[in-house]
């Protein structure tokens, strides 16, 4: 009998469940703010949405899918990442059609990956991610830049570094390709196995390798806003200057590319202690490539076991509400049985009340409240109860007062 959860998954238990939830939380505030709608996909998709969406160059779709078939024998993929999925959303509910554009969308869930687990990095992640479809303007990148920036004040992060680059549209990667390809011709072969694959497929890839030797043979490589047109070249010092306006510190990193194959023009990351936090950038081609009609989108995702990180880095004492309003000590059988009662009574009016279950003396009972952190004890004994009476204590100062037990609930309120 299997026992331990798989490798590369975590149980997310109470007390920590909670800093989750405020990230959430904080997420669909954000995302309200800037008018972005949450959007819901299934965890499981048909392959090739990956394979065609992602790209087969990635190593997302080379190494790292959980694939599988189903009775129909039709190959199913669980989710690695979420742009694909809320695309085809996009366009199979047609979308696109509606008056109002552009799209703005969001998610939260878990995705899956295949990989060595390590500190931030599971087999089964999660993330939060905003989707912005139907508009090229480079506001719409600066705003979707901004949102993620917000999300990131609003937990209390500081200290992250905001990297952008311009990977250019299809007409400025073709040009630059054939440049990237002649100048890593004479080290072609002592690429690592991976980049020597990119160099025809993809050589912008190989910029983005993480092997220290790959690193040093590309090193004074072109660059790639050196090469773009005109048009991409504006669109990005259009991004750089609304980033300016909106106070937005950033750096220029040549060397980005994000490691899916359908960005154009804009890409980011947020760095916070050395490591990605967040990334995104525009993917004008993915809508047409999906079966929609051609329209522009932009994107990003925020791992939220990196935040989290990130939070614990940085020492973020989240606001995160703790203890309970009341907790009920009830002393003998027929006040046990009432409790119940009231403590019904109490959680319909709001109040957030618990009680012991297992009979225990009331000095165990009054040490519960205290694990508990209650503001308050409700004091409940068979001879209170045939008076129609209760004590309630203020854990906080101490005194302790006689309420009858119809004005109790309206008491406790007034205490909270």
């Amino acid at each position: 009998m299997m026992t331990n959860r798989p490798r590369g998954t975590n149980d997310i238990l109470p007390g920590d469940v909670e800093k989750w939830q405020f990230i959430e939380k904080t997420a669909r505030e954000v995302c309200r703010r800037f008018n972005t709608a949450e959007v819901r996909t299934p965890v499981f998709e048909h392959t090739e949405l990956f394979a065609r969406g992602v790209g087969e160059t990635t190593d997302i779709v080379e190494k790292e899918m959980y694939t599988f078939q189903d009775r129909g024998e039709r190959s199913l993929t669980l989710r690695p990442e979420g742009t694909a999925s809320a695309v085809r959303a996009f366009v199979e509910s047609k979308l696109y059609a509606q008056p109002q554009q552009p799209t703005k969308l969001f998610y939260i869930g878990p995705m899956f990956r295949y990989e060595r687990p390590q500190s931030g990095r599971y087999r089964q992640f999660h993330q939060f991610g905003v989707e912005v479809l139907g508009a090229s303007d480079p506001s719409v990148d600066a705003e979707v830049i901004a949102l993620a920036m917000t999300f990131f004040t609003e937990l209390g992060l500081n200290d992250i570094t905001l990297e952008i680059n311009s990977v250019g549209s299809p007409e400025s990667r073709t040009n630059y390709r054939d440049v990237l390809r002649s100048h890593l011709h004479p080290v072609k072969e002592e690429l690592c196995a991976d980049c020597q694959s990119r160099y025809d497929r993809n050589p912008m890839r190989i910029l983005d390798c993480k092997v220290d030797k790959c690193k040093t043979l590309t090193q004074g490589a072109p660059e790639m806003l050196d090469h773009l047109t005109d048009t991409d070249r504006e669109h990005f010092q259009a991004v750089c200057s609304y980033l300016e306006s909106f106070g937005i510190n950033y750096t220029v990193n040549p060397r980005m590319v994000r490691g899916l194959d359908y960005y154009t023009q804009t890409a980011f990351e947020f760095i916070e202690n050395g490591s990605t936090l967040s990334g995104g950038g525009r993917y004008n081609g993915l809508v047409e490539q999906l079966g929609g009609p051609e329209m522009p989108g932009i994107g990003f995702a925020v791992g939220i076991e990196r935040a989290l990180i990130a939070l614990q880095n940085q020492q973020v004492e989240l606001p995160i509400a703790k203890g309970i309003d009341v907790f009920f000590v009830a002393l003998g059988e027929a006040a046990q049985q009432h409790s119940v009662k009231l403590l019904h009574e109490m959680r319909v009016a709001g109040i957030v009340a618990d009680k012991d279950y297992l009979g225990k003396s009331m000095k165990a009972q009054m040490k519960a409240a205290d694990r508990l952190s209650a503001r308050q004890v409700v004091i409940l004994g068979d001879d209170e109860l045939a008076q129609g009476v209760a004590n309630v204590k203020d854990m906080e100062t101490g005194e302790q007062i006689t309420v009858p037990l119809a004005e109790l609930i309206e008491k406790v309120q007034s205490n909270m």
